[in-house]
């Protein structure tokens, strides 16, 4: 067999490390993996279903390889990912232009999956589940069964089936799968399932794959980083792994994402503040500040706890990067909690906001909720606040000028690059003028300009 196989990749990094998975098994089973569609038997699309936007981003690049047939190599257009595992049947009825579409399960079979669909073989979409269901409740209790579900995930096992498909000098790295959190505007735990954490050896044993094959820079991803342990009975067991990773060779930065405030603990702090090449980056899912509008969101906190934290990490670390994503038009939300939340937003001083309109999610408690706020009205919200945030995070940039950085150099065309308050793809960047550096390179450098929330700087 040498079938061709294009994986295409949309969302966040979790799903980079699942299409990286799955191009590994593939190729570990004779597939070629390619760059371009058009130049692929397959089009493997990882899908997004967590909003609207990105949903709608899924089904455009379906429909994109989908008119490719007939023009190229192109013959089979096969869906997997979040929006996939969400929909199942539903999507396979609504997209027949996709030629199957494939659920979590069939991932650990992906190539013997593929084959019987170039062979015109009818695959019968699942019906979605509530995957929460498949562990039990009590996160200690999960290891005994751990193997029975985390099996049909990509990473299972300890096994390490990874095929890098770009050559960036960072890479995202899974620690944990599924959420035990119950947001009430989030499907993610449904389709996604109940909190599993990898073993330390597992993620260790990747980052020196990884470093083997060039990264400098590991990036700790997972729906819920702060909760890390806690199924393996140690919640602290992210601060025992950083100094673990921060001795491999090859390593040059490591950064986590995603952490949830109600569970940054004074020992996880410390952990990234004084942990070698752990970078002072903190990727806090704040959501809103409003306590009454957190407390319909099943969060927790309010602007005076939320300030209080970033005073924390700025008393530790006063150059530390701070980014965060807030939702504007909750159900219910007032005038009054917006402005809380406005108001919060001047004075946290964040180095990046992603702000989000509302938006009613299937198998989430705030599809039913009273309140909903009117179209028009979040939609003028949604502008506001992003207007805002864009003078705020220039202004937050423009204070930068002078400060010293160690920039990892990630295009050199462009001579950009990132330093350690900047996490890839969703925050800015740093560029250099006339020089010539290359990619993987660290250089140190001074901050001496700013352009919107990007920045400019000098050799050192």
């Amino acid at each position: 067999m040498n079938r061709t196989v294009a994986v295409v990749t949309l969302g966040c990094a979790r799903n980079e490390v699942d299409s990286e998975e799955l191009a590994g098994r593939l190729a570990a089973d004779g597939w070629t993996l390619v760059d371009d569609v058009e130049s692929a038997e397959v089009a493997l699309v990882n899908t997004c279903g967590f909003i609207e936007s990105a949903k709608k981003d899924s089904i455009d690049a379906l429909l994109e390889a989908n008119s490719l047939k007939g023009h190229g190599l192109t013959r089979t257009v096969v869906a997997v990912g979040c929006m996939a595992e969400r929909y199942g049947e539903e999507l396979a009825q609504a997209l027949p232009e996709a030629d199957a579409i494939l659920g979590f399960d069939d991932y650990r079979d992906i190539s013997a999956r593929l084959q019987s669909i170039m062979a015109g073989n009818k695959h019968i979409s699942h019906t979605p589940k509530d995957r929460r269901a498949l562990l039990p409740i009590s996160p200690v209790e999960r290891p005994a069964a751990r193997k029975a579900d985390f099996a049909s995930r990509v990473g299972a096992g300890g096994s390490l089936f990874r095929k890098r498909l770009g050559s960036a000098p960072w890479a995202p790295l899974k620690i944990a799968s599924g959420c035990d959190r119950r947001c009430s505007f989030c499907a993610i735990p449904y389709f996604r399932g109940s909190f599993i954490s990898r073993q330390p050896d597992e993620i260790i044993a990747e980052a020196r794959w990884l470093a083997d094959e060039g990264v400098s820079e590991i990036f700790l991803v997972s729906e819920n980083t702060t909760s890390y342990g806690k199924d393996l009975g140690d919640l602290r067991l992210m601060e025992k792994l950083l100094p673990q990773l921060s001795v491999i060779d090859g390593i040059s930065r490591i950064r986590l994402s995603y952490l949830q405030p109600a569970e940054i603990r004074p020992t996880l702090l410390q952990a990234i503040v004084e942990t070698e090449k752990v970078v002072p980056y903190f990727d806090i899912s704040f959501q809103h500040s409003s306590g009454s509008v957190l407390r319909r969101m099943r969060r927790f906190g309010d602007s005076e706890k939320f300030i209080h934290l970033i005073n924390q990490i700025r008393a530790l670390s006063p150059e530390a990067g701070i980014r965060s994503n807030v939702i504007v038009g909750f159900p219910g939300e007032t005038e009054s909690e917006y402005q809380e939340l406005v108001d919060f937003v001047s004075v946290a001083n964040l180095d990046a906001v992603g702000v989000f309109g509302y938006s009613d999610e299937d198998n989430t408690e705030a599809l039913s909720l009273e309140g909903k706020i009117d179209h028009e009205v979040i939609k003028e919200r949604l502008e506001g606040l992003s207007s805002l945030v864009d003078e705020l995070v220039t202004e937050r940039a423009s204070a930068r000028i002078g400060e010293n950085v160690v920039v990892l150099i990630e295009d050199s065309e462009l001579q950009e690059g990132r330093g350690e308050h900047q996490g890839p793809e969703v925050d800015g960047t740093i560029t250099f003028i006339d020089t010539q550096f290359s990619v993987g390179e660290y250089v140190s450098a001074k901050i001496v300009d700013s352009m919107g929330a990007d920045l400019v700087a000098a050799p050192r």
